[in-house]
């Protein structure tokens, strides 16, 4: 059974790299849309996190690897994410909407002793996929229309994040995590310009290659009064040691596409300028700090503030700041009575979460910011205890980012999510047969 098991985590591995996912033309700049992190539990409680210790023996916290010392059981999770994005600008009052469904996760999960955990865990971490096309008429000095312009812009690939985890439970109060990213993809970007009265087109295209490592090194610290089952948790990450970097190839050419339309007729490209680039700051310093108060089995509340280092970029050959930016989550959940029988819904994790983001991209003098509401559910399998918790679970989130004002674009969206995790004391010796 377990050599079955690694080969599907490979195979689906393998279905997760190649999937082409849908997001917003704010893609453009840098890595593209970043989707990590995906997981349901966290993005339906709003983000939260790094002070979020699961009171169940079920559930491994990737984001912060300290917070996993109630992990006891070998998790298997299996998350799929369905993305609805309407977009609306000013400009010509468009109007258009993109929708995928994608493998957002999977992750597994074990105990290696009583105080030490690991997770292994794989994931979209960023993407690609736009393309908008702005035409315009070009006037002579009389006002008379003797071209239309098009400029066309297109997008697309995947970085996926591999990772490693391990937690360490130093006392009761006080764990230590250290998490190893590797990512890994390839990001594309073409610019084509062209007028009805040219025959060729001006092309810039971007082919980044990603391969690179960092850490992430976890603590946290959770007080419970076990008179009144009230506990209080406080945690702290941070991102660093880029050890590779993003390897760009970019050329300026001019050519013209073959009847089929979609492929450049041999031998009628001519190259203007080709030129290789790397940067090193491809993912930059991140922090994270959340501070959270609940009751045992019962609920849980959490605040969490996250801030990311700005970087330049290179972007068509250009240099491109992008700010500092910060996210501010709230969230938690709520459990009713998991020994209520009687009841199916009084023994559903319902979890709930919202959050405020101050976006890397400044366009136009416009930040591009991102706010959202979150809920989600854990639904129990019929035969889950309080100490085993596997079940169905079921996210939504709701947001706004972007603006209309100096005719850029706004971005409603509606993403659902939904997933399964499978946890049980798998691949153990029995000490009795």
């Amino acid at each position: 059974m377990k050599k079955i098991f690694v080969l599907s985590f490979i195979s689906v591995g393998y279905f997760l790299n190649a999937q082409n996912l849908s997001n917003s033309p704010y893609a453009t700049y840098g890595i593209g849309d970043v989707k990590y992190d995906n997981t349901i539990e966290t993005t339906s409680m709003g983000g939260i996190s790094t002070a979020f210790i699961s009171d169940f023996t079920s559930n491994f916290n990737f984001a912060n690897p300290a917070n996993n010392a109630n992990f006891e059981l070998t998790s298997i999770k299996l998350e799929a994410t369905n993305e609805n994005n309407y977009f609306k600008t000013d400009y010509n009052n468009t109007k258009s909407t993109k929708h995928s469904t994608y493998l957002s996760n999977i992750s597994i999960a074990f105990p290696l002793s009583p105080k030490l955990k690991m997770g292994l865990s794989y994931q979209p971490y960023s993407s690609k996929s736009y393309e908008i096309i702005h035409t315009d008429e070009l006037k002579d000095e009389n006002g008379v229309v003797y071209a239309t312009r098009a400029n066309r812009f297109k997008g697309s690939g995947t970085l996926n994040t591999a990772q490693i985890a391990l937690g360490y439970e130093l006392t009761e109060k006080f764990a230590v995590g250290l998490r190893a990213n590797y990512y890994f993809g390839n990001l594309y970007d073409l610019n084509e310009l062209a007028q009805s009265n040219a025959e060729l087109i001006n092309g810039y295209e971007t082919k980044n290659n990603v391969r690179n490592f960092n850490f992430t090194l976890g603590a946290s610290y959770q007080n419970l009064n076990t008179s009144t089952d009230k506990k209080l948790t406080i945690g702290a990450t941070t991102t660093f040691g880029n050890t590779s970097n993003m390897t760009s190839e970019y050329k300026n050419s001019t050519y013209f596409y073959d009847a089929t339309g979609t492929t450049i007729q041999s031998g009628s490209e001519s190259i203007i300028e080709q030129k290789t680039a790397s940067s090193k700051n491809l993912l930059p310093l991140q922090a994270s700090l959340g501070v959270g108060y609940g009751e045992e089995n019962k609920w849980f509340l959490s605040l969490q503030g996250d801030y990311k280092k700005g970087e330049s970029i290179t972007y068509f050959g250009k240099s491109f700041d992008l700010q500092d930016s910060y996210r501010i989550s709230a969230g938690g959940w709520y459990l009713p009575n998991y020994n209520n029988f009687r009841s199916y819904f009084s023994r559903v994790v319902y979890r709930y979460g919202a959050f405020y983001e101050k976006g890397s991209l400044k366009i136009a003098g416009q930040n591009i910011n991102k706010f959202g509401v979150s809920a989600g559910v854990l639904l129990p399998f019929k035969n889950s205890s309080i100490t085993r918790m596997s079940g169905l679970e079921l996210g939504l989130e709701v947001g706004k980012r972007g603006t209309l004002k100096n005719d850029l674009i706004n971005q409603n969206y509606i993403n659902f999510r939904v997933g399964f995790n499978f946890a049980d004391k798998w691949f153990r010796k029995r000490l009795y047969e």
